[in-house]
């Protein structure tokens, strides 16, 4: 199934009831005309970091069901899958292989071997030093053979994460196996998590490194066209690079908007949101909330430093029961960039907040993407953040069958439905349409989408000091928020 304009889930496998008969249970019986798409995250047989460090892309996790289930799926929804282009699991065929063999090992060179990536008496501290990381040491792992040898390899993410050397033929291989092996599967859409890693240059941060990125996305690209697959990739840094990867005509994500909106409702103000609205792409997906944190770092420029910080310390003072620790180290969390909360808790629980940055998603350039705990406005989940003491499961919540047929009457789940119904069934937000936003005030904003031929406008109308917002479409009341 071809990607649709139609706002896209993001669930893992056995986070609306148990696995994903019961996935699909819920989508047909609860969410009719809510969600044109899934982004069903990783689903395959994993060693770590819920689902971001798969052993095996070919067969899909036991406890969640089988290929036959995710077809299933595919036949009502477009579906996205994630690729971890930059790794792979320590316990891959490929990784335990190369453990067990070594220098005979047919994936060898499917990894990036420290004393080989590096010249004689290299890295030294300032090649270590140059490389963006993702934790206070170098990005390298000591690995014990069954020759008895020891050696490091790369090693950006988890423990369980080893990087992958995208510039070798295995690799390749094993890269384009694995979209042929997604699509036949009905995937339409592949998240590509992490690329900006995956290309490891000698002298450079090791991060998005140009042009050699540019080509490693090309080639995937064109691999990915063979199959009519589409690909999404997966960045959080500053917002320019984004704005280069539509420039290259790729689908991109706006993770810039959670904390627009975020200073928006706090502080009243229309400003940096309707700038930013004016220029980004319509080739996207939008976002609030995902299955990590709220992005602080993709919002920098479009916020000053002082609003940035402002909103920061705004979402711990009227977040509901958010607090800093959940983003530190006393929580397996050293990502400085995120805050972990959901984005119902971060405004405070507030119903009419909630829906007006709902409406401000919808009407924002591109394809709506809505995380399972934001669809049912979930709380903070302080219990299993408590439980598993892991900071990014305060919004990780667990969903029975029976909870969300609880959590579906609530007025403003209600509310949200219905405006996600209008958004996917409503011409004015063609993607080769037009987008129109207006500021008549300090705290108003007013947008209006219009579809490529004219013949719809739908208008959005919000005070952003006081909560009021209200939708039309032509000249019909959708929504009368005030």
């Amino acid at each position: 199934m071809k990607v649709k304009n139609e706002a896209m889930l993001i669930t893992y496998a056995d986070s609306m009831g148990s696995n994903l008969k019961e996935l699909k249970q819920i989508l047909n019986s609860q969410l009719t005309g809510v969600v044109g798409g899934v982004h069903l995250l990783p689903f395959f047989p994993s060693t770590g970091d819920r689902g971001f460090a798969p052993s095996d892309y070919t067969v899909v996790d036991a406890a969640f069901g089988n290929w036959q289930d995710v077809e299933a799926l595919g036949e009502s929804y477009y579906l996205m899958f994630d690729f971890m282009v930059n790794h792979i699991s320590r316990e891959s065929k490929f990784f335990q292989d190369f453990k067990a063999k070594h220098e005979n090992s047919l994936y060898k060179e499917m990894f990036i071997r420290i004393h080989k990536f590096f010249p004689k008496n290299r890295p030294t501290a300032e090649d270590i030093d140059l490389i963006y990381k993702r934790k206070d040491k170098a990005p390298f792992q000591k690995i014990t053979f069954a020759d008895g040898e020891t050696e490091q390899v790369w090693n950006t993410f988890g423990e369980e994460q080893i990087d992958l050397d995208v510039t070798k033929e295995i690799t390749k291989t094993f890269i384009r196996e694995t979209i042929a092996d997604m699509a036949k599967h009905g995937c339409s859409l592949i998240r590509l998590d992490a690329f900006a890693y995956a290309i490891k240059k000698l002298d450079t941060d090791d991060f998005f490194v140009e042009p050699e990125i540019w080509q490693l996305l090309d080639d995937i690209r064109e691999e990915a066209a063979e199959h009519q697959v589409e690909l999404l990739p997966e960045i959080h840094e500053h917002y320019s690079i984004q704005m280069k990867i539509s420039d290259h005509n790729y689908y991109v994500y706006d993770f810039a908007l959670p904390m627009l909106t975020l200073y928006s409702l706090y502080s009243g103000k229309s400003e940096r949101l309707a700038a930013w609205l004016r220029v980004s792409p319509m080739r996207q997906f939008t976002t609030l909330d995902t299955h990590d944190g709220i992005g602080v770092v993709d919002a920098k420029d479009l916020l000053t430093d002082e609003e940035l910080n402002y909103t920061s310390e705004e979402l711990y003072k009227v977040g509901a029961n958010v607090k800093k620790i959940y983003s530190s180290e006393s929580y397996n969390n050293l990502d400085i960039y995120q805050i972990n909360s959901t984005y119902y808790s971060a405004i405070g629980d507030n119903d009419d907040s909630y829906l007006l940055a709902r409406a401000l998603q919808c009407f924002a350039p591109g394809i709506p993407q809505i995380y399972y705990v934001g669809l049912f406005a979930g709380r903070n989940d302080i219990e299993l953040l408590e439980r598993t003491q892991e900071g990014r499961n305060i919004n990780r919540h667990y969903y029975s069958i029976e909870e969300i047929e609880g959590e579906v009457q609530r007025p403003v789940v209600q509310a949200l439905f219905d405006l996600l119904r209008f958004r996917n069934t409503s011409a004015a937000f063609d993607l080769e349409g037009e987008i129109n936003v207006e500021t008549p005030s300090a705290q108003e904003i007013i947008i209006v989408r219009t579809s490529q031929d004219g013949q719809t406008a739908a208008r959005l109308e919000a005070n952003l000091e006081n909560k009021n917002f209200r939708i039309v479409e032509n000249d019909q009341v959708i929504v009368d928020n005030k």
